[in-house]
């Protein structure tokens, strides 16, 4: 039986191309295709596929918290993340929220039929660039840090995490309440508690934030 794919990325020109590619698989099938984190988890929903391939920055819900949410309704689930991003920060942020792969995607393409068959057999894969980078990453966190240390990143709820990427984005508090079905009062009261945790004063210094954190970008 061949494996089911959904893939999520804003670029259309990615999209198509790493279609066209597992088209070519004949153990590889693509069921779904979506543009942001929300048609990620609702095509999940849906179509019910073996594994999701994602990119990190995308509008409405960003890869980490789409990947998040997903594999809480789904552990079966397999997450690849697909990013441009090589920094250890996101590579250890999407293995935490349940992805079993992180591929650059500067790679070829070929590397991503291989990443699936590796992951859909139970392995982990990393793109070889950044391997041995995330190995000593998850070495440092094992160990003990200090206090200081670990202060240094805010820590905000998954609530918070989307909300402050809808802030970054410009997007009001009612369209935030809209589209989290939440009031426009627990909005106001997550932004400031947003705010408190990350030390910030203003819309602007959320979003120097949230960029920095991956959140979101300054891609249209």
């Amino acid at each position: 039986m061949a494996i089911r794919v959904v893939l999520c990325d804003d670029h259309q020109i990615i999209r198509e191309g790493l279609r066209s590619l597992l088209e070519k698989q004949t153990d590889i099938t693509v069921v779904g295709e979506g543009t942001n984190g929300l048609d990620a988890i609702r095509l999940v929903r849906d179509k019910k596929p073996d594994m999701l391939v994602l990119d990190i920055s995308m509008p409405e819900m960003n890869g980490i918290t789409a990947a998040r949410r997903a594999f809480q309704e789904y552990p079966k689930l397999k997450i690849l993340a697909l990013s441009v991003h090589s920094d250890q920060h996101f590579v250890t942020e999407m293995l935490e929220a349940g992805a079993s792969g992180y591929m650059l995607k500067d790679s070829a393409f070929s590397e991503l039929s291989s990443a699936i068959r590796t992951i859909m057999s139970g392995g982990l894969f990393i793109s070889p660039r950044i391997a041995n980078n995330v190995l000593e990453q998850f070495a440092k966190r094992a160990a003990p840090v200090t206090r200081k240390k670990k202060a240094h990143k805010a820590e905000l709820s998954q609530r918070e995490s989307e909300i402050l990427q809808m802030i970054a984005e410009g997007k009001s508090s009612k369209d935030i309440a809209q589209t989290t079905c939440i009031s426009v009062k627990t909005v106001e009261t997550h932004r400031m508690h947003i705010m408190q945790k990350v030390g910030a004063h203003n819309v602007a210094s959320l979003t120097k934030y949230a960029i920095r954190e991956g959140l979101t970008s300054l891609e249209e």
